[in-house]
């Protein structure tokens, strides 16, 4: 009589309960090795600096990842290029990177620069170029549909003031700060609202939706397509909801698009459209800001402070973590 076969989701869940923790692993380890470069005006530095240390804390990590959202194509990025395999095998996944986002909020030593990461199985992501994004995007807990991309933002505005039962001069948007973002801004204050202007970091922008601490009710505008996939990802984990448009400059966009798959250029993707399936996120503080506080460096280690989610369960956890350089493989020079 052959004995009996265990249970294999237990198994399933206790592992990624495990590798929700290893992702924070992997964030924190950007995040300490880009504190370095705080307020020293070398973005580039900064953001080199992350990306080394996240591609070497992959090495640890029990999957068969493929990047997907990274640094770029593999012609311009010596690591966490789109296409690149990560992990020391395992499972399949997708994995979606931006070690360091808010490079100039961190050579400034401005807040809310963000190490993070998303996971899910293997093509769950949508695969969006380095292009524009026009985004709108809300926080959890609200009647589906409440937001329209291609409605009016007066519209919008007075449909989420009805679902949070209050007025419309009551709600924030926040907006990265740019000039075409003019127009939206008007149409924004005309509709009575008031506005969060933003001078980088639209990721940690949209996931601001979701906190009641941060003010922030709406995120409008047009950011990266990547960082797109990125809070589509964590808003996922929330309950939240977001929509996104690719913007094109140029017809070698527009192919470049088909390429990859999208027959529709034009087409609205949901926040379930852009991160499928079970989705992992995880970020780290790098400088302090509405979500998470910044990395504290003293001499011979740091103080972390991460959130990681997971769209399964619902559940987000916050962890501060503290660092001992001399017992960590990643430490920072």
């Amino acid at each position: 009589m052959d004995a009996p076969t265990q249970p294999r989701r237990r198994d399933v869940v206790v592992t990624d309960r495990n590798l929700a923790l290893e992702l924070v692993r992997v964030t924190e380890a950007a995040a300490v090795a880009a504190s370095r470069w705080i307020g020293l005006g070398k973005k580039n530095e900064a953001d080199g600096a992350a990306v080394e240390a996240m591609r070497k804390a992959f090495d640890t990590i029990e999957i068969d990842g493929l990047v997907v959202i990274g640094e770029g194509e593999m012609d311009e990025a010596p690591m966490l290029y789109i296409g690149e395999k990560v992990g020391k095998g395992g499972p399949a996944m997708d994995i979606a990177v931006d070690p360091l986002e808010g490079t100039t909020l961190t050579a400034k030593g401005g807040p809310n620069a963000l190490a993070t990461i998303a996971l899910a199985e293997r093509g769950n992501f949508l695969h969006a170029p380095d292009i524009y994004m026009e985004k709108i995007a809300v926080g959890g807990g609200l009647p589906e549909g409440v937001v329209d991309l291609d409605a009016p933002v007066a519209s919008n505005l007075k449909n989420l003031a009805k679902a949070k039962k209050c007025d419309v001069s009551d709600l924030v948007a926040c907006i990265l700060d740019r000039d075409r973002h003019k127009d939206l801004v008007a149409k924004v204050r005309e509709a009575g609202a008031r506005i969060m202007l933003i001078s980088d970091g639209d990721v940690a922008g949209v996931i601001a939706t979701t906190m009641p601490d941060s003010l922030v009710d709406i995120y409008l505008g047009s950011g990266g397509a990547p960082e797109g996939v990125l809070s589509a990802a964590a808003l996922r984990c929330v309950g939240g909801q977001m929509q996104g448009k690719l913007l094109y400059e140029s017809p070698d966009q527009i192919e470049r698009v088909r390429q990859m798959g999208h027959a529709d250029p034009n087409r609205v993707f949901t926040c379930e459209e852009m991160a499928k399936g079970d989705v992992m996120f995880a970020a780290t503080g790098v400088t302090s800001g509405a979500m998470l506080r910044g990395v504290k460096r003293f001499g011979a280690g740091a103080v972390t402070h991460s959130v990681v989610m997971r769209s399964k369960s619902g559940t987000v956890r916050y962890v501060e973590a503290h660092h001992n350089f001399e017992q960590k493989t990643w430490a920072p020079t």
